[in-house]
This record gives structure tokens, C-alpha cells and sequence, in this order.
């Protein structure tokens, strides 16, 4: 991939800033967790663009982001021809798929009503090829972190090891990604993206005085900070790891709360959040460019998530303040 020209993205980075002004703001968070029940509340995403929802259930949640982030990556596909970018954001959900259809082989039964779309192959056709013996219109990346899943399963039986070797793949194929996007800015998201995931592995292994042979299966690659040295380190000494990073805030929380029977994780799960949100935050200023593209792209990941928290609280009887309390940063 040739390096970015600003220039480039003048069209799409105006266009963006006209979509940014429908994003989930935290006012219209605010009056969704006021608001009388489900159903009120998820009125307020027809002001971000969502179809109304009839009737509000967990099913019909997950079916409306599904077809949003389809559509917007259907949308933004046509207007910005950088491919890998916008791959590093989609192929969370061809992972998410591979365990599904992984687990699903080994127990003998059909699990596609899990499957889920925006990804960069479509649900349907990534089960009849993984079904097939055949993957060949995926990356070879994919493929081979699939075929190492499959076999690990089917010989260790072990659901988890499967997941690590595929969580591993992935973000291996997110640092290629960003690479070949030629973007040193999503290549410095992916990195962070990275940090984040093992930070939050070293401090849960430490809270289950998990060793370092254990970390080693879960620590996924991409990042700033040494595998080795994370591997190694007691939870009480992982915030010097992080010192010089966004996550030091982060880090020092969760080095406090290493220890088995420590308290809740909520506020250092947020942390996490707030610091891959902050890395953006200079996005917002950046007249035109490959950033504003980029920046939305996560503050739509954000929102999904925001939406989840917000609406599956609401169908679950929880209050305002235990909602409030599991938002993170807000992009808008």
C-alpha cells in the first residue's frame, strides 16, 4: 500500500464530520437511561440513524448493530479504497465467527444463528467453506490461525486453547493490517489495541495466580510492551510496564487490584477504555486526512458497545447509576 496523502481524504473527511453529529452523544445517553423503559429508549437511536426496534429484545439488539455495522462499512467501502484500513476494523467479527464455527464442529452441532456479519466474509459463505475444507477466498493468516484452532481442539479438547490461538491470530493479522494501510496513526491504534488486551490478561492471570506458562497462551502479539517481560512480571509490578504509555493510568489501577479476591474490575475495564478512546482524541482535530476516517471508525465500535451497556441494562431492570458506572469515554 502506498503512504497516505492527507489530500486524499478530503471528501470523506468532510463527509465524516457531517456523520460525526450523529453519533451517540453522552446527552442522548443520558436520556436513554432516563428514559421511561427499553422501548423509550431505543427511540433515541433513530436520531443516530438506527431503524426503530419492534419489539426490543437481546436478539433484535444484536440484529440491528449487525446490519449497522454492514452498512456502514458498505458505505464507507465505496468512498475510501483503502481496504486494509478498513479490514482492521472488520475482522474482529470473522474471529468472533472462526470460534463460533471451531466450537461448533467439535461438539456436533450447527451454531450459525451465532454467526455474525460485518466482518470481511459473509457468515453464510465463511460456514459452507470452513464446512468444505475450503478457505481459499480468505487471507492466509485466517486460514492458518483457523487450522491451528481445529486441530488443537480436536486433539486437546480444550475450548479455551482454541480461542487463545485464534485471539493470537487475529491480532497478528490487525498489526499486518495496519502496516499495509499506511498509516503509521492505525498502526499506532493497533499496537495500544494490543497493549490494552494484554494488560487486562496479565492483571486477570494474576487474579487467578495464574503463572508465566499460562500467560504466554493468552499475550497476543503487536504490541509496545515486551511479552517476556509481561510473562514474567507479578501483577503488583505491571504499572512500570506501562509507565510510559496511555494505559499508565490504567496499569497502576490494575497492579492494585492484582491479587486474588481484590476488588472489582469495573473501573479498571473502563480505564482501559478511556485510554484507546484518548489515542483518538487528537482525530477530532485534524481538518482532513486518514484520521477523522479512522477515528469515526472506532467512535462507531464505541457507540456499539455504549449502545449495549445502555439498552441491555435497561431490558435487565438495571438502574441509572450501575448503567452509568460501566460507560466508558465518549468519542461525540
Amino acid at each position: 500500500m502506498k503512504r497516505i496523502k492527507d489530500t486524499d481524504y478530503l471528501y470523506i473527511s468532510a463527509r465524516v464530520r457531517v456523520m460525526e453529529t450523529r453519533l451517540l452523544t453522552r446527552e442522548r445517553m443520558e436520556r436513554m437511561i432516563d428514559a421511561r423503559d427499553a422501548a423509550e429508549a431505543a427511540k433515541v437511536l433513530v436520531e443516530c440513524g438506527y431503524p426503530e426496534m419492534s419489539p426490543i429484545s437481546p436478539d433484535g439488539l444484536e440484529a440491528m448493530l449487525a446490519q449497522a455495522q454492514a452498512d456502514l462499512f458498505q458505505d464507507l467501502g465505496e468512498a475510501v479504497k483503502n481496504k486494509p484500513m478498513l479490514d482492521v476494523f472488520r475482522c474482529r467479527w470473522d474471529y468472533h465467527n472462526a470460534k463460533v464455527l471451531v466450537k461448533a464442529e467439535k461438539l456436533g452441532l450447527n451454531q450459525d444463528r451465532l454467526l455474525l456479519g460485518g466482518g470481511r466474509y459473509d457468515p453464510t459463505e465463511l460456514a459452507d467453506g470452513f464446512r468444505r475444507g475450503d478457505l481459499t477466498h480468505c487471507t492466509e493468516t485466517f486460514q492458518a490461525g483457523v487450522s491451528r484452532a481445529r486441530e488443537v481442539l480436536g486433539t486437546s479438547g480444550d475450548p479455551q486453547q482454541a480461542d487463545f490461538i485464534l485471539d493470537r491470530t487475529w491480532f497478528a493479522e490487525l498489526a499486518e493490517l495496519a502496516k499495509a494501510s499506511g498509516s503509521t496513526f492505525l498502526e499506532g491504534y493497533a499496537a495500544l489495541f494490543a497493549d490494552t488486551a494484554n494488560l487486562r490478561a496479565a492483571v486477570r492471570a494474576a487474579r487467578l495466580d495464574r503463572g508465566p506458562d499460562f500467560l504466554r497462551q493468552v499475550l497476543v502479539p503487536g504490541g509496545t510492551v515486551s511479552l517476556d517481560a509481561l510473562s514474567t512480571a507479578r501483577g503488583s509490578e505491571v504499572d512500570a510496564l506501562f509507565k510510559d504509555t496511555l494505559l499508565k493510568e490504567a496499569a497502576e489501577m490494575g497492579a492494585s487490584l492484582a491479587e486474588p479476591g481484590a476488588g472489582p474490575l469495573t473501573d479498571f475495564e473502563r480505564l482501559c477504555d478511556d485510554a484507546l478512546m484518548a489515542y483518538f482524541g487528537g482525530a477530532r482535530q485534524v481538518p482532513f486526512g486518514v484520521e477523522p476516517v479512522i477515528g469515526y471508525l472506532y467512535a462507531r465500535e464505541a457507540e456499539a458497545s455504549a449502545i449495549r451497556i445502555i439498552l441491555g441494562g435497561r431490558m435487565a431492570g438495571l438502574d441509572g447509576p450501575t448503567i452509568r458506572s460501566r460507560l466508558r469515554r465518549c468519542y461525540a
